[in-house]
């Protein structure tokens, strides 16, 4: 009940980040000469999309708080404790990123509430916004697990993982509706959606494959540990989703320019159930990860030698100067605090 709590939580709450960020800069990218090209239609989408997706981030941090200071006490009934509660936030790194994300969050709902009436004011501003949001969610979870230079460099490998995933993941529901909209000039927004999706794709590899080190270590880890094999569910579910990407990319917006107009309208209901599929897969991996979040991750599971010849070498690294802190290091819990990191 209580892992169940904090994935669904978790899940409702990167979901809403991820849209956010996605449709605040989809506009500055896919209209680069003057953002009022969009039409009224979509411009109201746009608005009420942004600031639903920012209303649920805000609410939806409640739930995660509460039911991350369950996951920390092990009893249901801390989630409505506030000496359990403040001690969180007061006392724990997720507690202080907490703080600082509902503050933006708040930020943001006031700044589309405010610009509701003018759509390309503040534009840049909220996209900015986003971005921060989303990128501080890098500040909790395993990343904590790091030390030093490697805290830095893990945390910024996340960053920009999840900017990447917004940018691609929430572009594909403003997409979606202008598809289905059809009233946009849909070839010119696809082939600038498909430019951003080239950067999103070469960023998510290099910090996943970052982030991999830190996390999983070795092969033995990815192959035998509960985690990496979760993690091998997700790389085929990103496979599935660059697969469709490339149809659409080199076959699909190729025939809405070149085909007859029949030709053309079937291409673009292909396109259309595509894109749903390619949102659809986006969304059982933003579950996946909401899960994986809550596990050990494989580096400290130590499925196998290849596993443990890894953690040697980095707390050789770390200068640790006796086996007594290097047994601490290994039996210590998580500093995210969940107790599946223990």
């Amino acid at each position: 009940m209580l892992e169940a709590g904090l994935i669904v939580s978790r899940f409702v709450h990167y979901t809403a980040a991820l849209v956010l960020f996605g449709a605040s800069v989809f506009p500055l990218y896919a209209y680069p000469d003057r953002v009022g090209q969009r039409s009224a239609r979509s411009d109201s989408w746009l608005r009420r999309s942004s600031l639903w997706a920012a209303l649920i981030a805000l609410l939806s941090s409640l739930p995660w708080l509460a039911f991350t200071t369950a996951n920390m006490a092990g009893t249901l009934t801390a989630a409505i404790d506030w000496d359990s509660l403040r001690s969180v936030m007061s006392d724990t790194a997720f507690g202080q990123v907490w703080f600082v994300r509902l503050a933006l969050v708040s930020l943001t709902v006031g700044l589309i509430w405010l610009h509701r009436n003018s759509p390309d004011r503040g534009r840049v501003l909220l996209a900015l916004l986003a971005a921060a949001l989303l990128a501080s969610l890098a500040g909790v979870g395993h990343t904590q697990q790091s030390e030093g230079m490697g805290s830095v460099i893990h945390v910024g490998a996340n960053a920009v993982h999840l900017l990447a995933a917004g940018a691609w993941i929430g572009g594909l529901l403003v997409l979606a509706y202008i598809l289905a909209a059809d009233q946009e000039d849909v070839g010119a927004v696809l082939m600038r959606f498909s430019g951003m999706g080239y950067v999103a794709v070469a960023v998510l590899v290099a910090s996943g494959l970052v982030n991999g080190w830190y996390l999983v270590g070795s092969l033995a880890g990815l192959m035998e540990s509960s985690y990496g094999q979760l993690l091998l569910v997700k790389l085929c579910l990103f496979a599935g989703m660059l697969c469709l990407a490339v149809a659409n990319r080199f076959w699909l917006v190729p025939s809405l320019r070149r085909d007859g107009e029949a030709g053309q309208r079937h291409a673009l209901a292909r396109l259309r159930r595509h894109v749903v599929a390619e949102e659809t897969l986006g969304l059982v991996v933003i579950l996946i990860v909401s899960a994986l979040g809550t596990m050990e991750p494989a580096i400290n599971q130590c499925p196998g030698d290849d596993a443990q010849r890894l953690l040697d070498i980095r707390v050789t690294a770390r200068s640790l100067t006796s086996a007594t802190d290097f047994q601490k290091r290994l039996r210590g819990p998580c500093p995210c605090g969940l107790p599946s990191c223990a």
